[in-house]
């Protein structure tokens, strides 16, 4: 399920969008001015940004732009400026796409679907992150806020695949097929026991989380 995030200080559009949006099946949440929307997207990034240019405090030029220093998320500005150089500056800043309002509901939903296909889940520069938990393949390293968490290559190939599904409750059997390949699920509860250990030596908060009698959901 691909997590978009709505930033709009009318809280009427944002209804409205994030009804349409969890209508077609996506996780959706909001933010109502700028710093919000970098909080928000610093604490678990979004799959695709719904993001309005005339915000409070921090426009959505901005947001665009410090988004850009930390990610390369599908960012589909949409405003209510029509002015050709507005639309410039927006693609200029980092955008991905520009939608004027009114707009048609068919549109947008096409425009989102097209900007999700250009990248698929999870390809983040080689890079996972759910909440403050990150995963740099490229790197092959695995970070909890600023402390690097050291994993064997089983248990980082486990927490890559569970970080590919976050937010997303999946059984043990498809754990075992994708990570292991045979049938012992007491395998799976032992490293599951292993990552949590790893993942909260500091303290920190639980992020992999047991539902009883279906499997395993990663979520801050």
């Amino acid at each position: 399920m691909s997590r978009i995030l709505i930033v709009d200080d009318d809280p009427s559009i944002r209804t409205s969008l994030r009804r349409m949006l969890a209508y077609e099946g996506y996780q959706v949440s909001e933010a109502e001015d700028g710093r919000a929307a970098l909080n928000a997207a610093l604490d678990q990034l979004p799959d695709l940004v719904v993001l309005d240019l005339m915000l409070p405090g921090i426009d959505g030029y901005e947001v665009c732009r410090r988004m850009r220093e930390v990610d390369d998320v599908p960012i589909l500005m949409l405003t209510a400026r029509d002015a050709t150089r507005d639309e410039v500056t927006g693609l200029d800043v980092g955008a991905d796409d520009y939608l004027v309002k009114p707009f048609v509901k068919e549109q947008l939903l096409a425009r989102i679907r097209a900007l999700l296909r250009r990248r698929p889940r999870g390809d983040r520069k080689g890079m996972l992150r759910v909440g403050d938990l990150v995963l740099d393949d490229r790197a092959h390293e695995v970070r909890r806020g600023d402390r690097l968490v050291d994993l064997t290559a089983r248990e980082y190939e486990l927490l890559q695949f569970l970080m590919r599904h976050a937010g997303e409750v999946v059984s043990q059997a498809r754990v075992l097929g994708a990570v292991w390949g045979y049938a012992n699920s007491r395998v799976v509860e032992v490293y599951i026991g292993y990552l949590r250990e790893k993942l909260e030596a500091a303290g920190e908060s639980r992020l992999i989380h047991t539902v009883r009698g279906v499997g395993y959901v990663l979520r801050p």
